[in-house]
C-alpha cells in the first residue's frame, strides 16, 4: 500500500489573518481560496511540496453538527484546545525568531524535550496550536 498524507485541515475564524500567517509569517503558498467572508476554505502548503497542504476552513459549518457541538468547537478554539498541527524546520531559532517577530502568540520558546526533541509552539491567529519541531 503506498499512503501519503495529502491535506489535514484547520479552522479559522479570520481568514486573511489566516492566510497572512501562514503565507507571510511562516511562508507559505496559497494553493487555492474559494468562498466568500468568513466562509472561505483557503489551501496552503510549503513552497516546493505541491503534496502536502494545509486546509484553513471555517468551523463548526458541516450541517450534520448541532448547536451544542458547534458552540463548543467555538469553545475550544477560543481556547486554543481544539486544532493544532506539527510542523517541522531544520533552523528551529531562526524560525522561531521570525513567528515571534511577527507578533505571533508564543507558547513555548525552543526547548530539548526529555523524549528527544527540541521544539517550540505558537498560536496561529484561530487559537490553534502551532508546534514546529527541529530537524536533527
Amino acid at each position: 500500500m503506498d499512503i501519503t498524507i495529502h491535506t489535514t485541515a484547520l479552522p479559522h475564524t479570520d481568514p486573511d489573518a489566516s492566510v497572512a500567517f501562514y503565507r507571510d509569517v511562516l511562508g507559505f503558498e496559497v494553493r487555492s481560496d474559494v468562498g466568500q467572508g468568513t466562509m472561505r476554505w483557503i489551501t496552503v502548503g510549503p513552497v516546493g511540496q505541491p503534496g502536502t497542504s494545509i486546509l484553513l476552513a471555517p468551523p463548526a459549518v458541516d450541517p450534520g453538527i448541532t448547536e451544542a457541538e458547534r458552540r463548543t468547537i467555538l469553545e475550544m478554539m477560543a481556547k486554543g484546545t481544539y486544532g493544532w498541527i506539527l510542523l517541522a524546520t531544520r533552523d528551529l531559532d531562526a524560525t522561531f525568531e521570525k513567528v515571534r517577530a511577527a507578533d505571533a502568540e508564543v507558547v513555548q520558546e525552543p526547548t530539548d524535550q526529555p523524549y528527544g526533541v527540541r521544539d517550540c509552539a505558537f498560536r496561529d491567529p484561530a487559537g490553534n496550536l502551532v508546534r514546529i519541531q527541529e530537524l536533527r
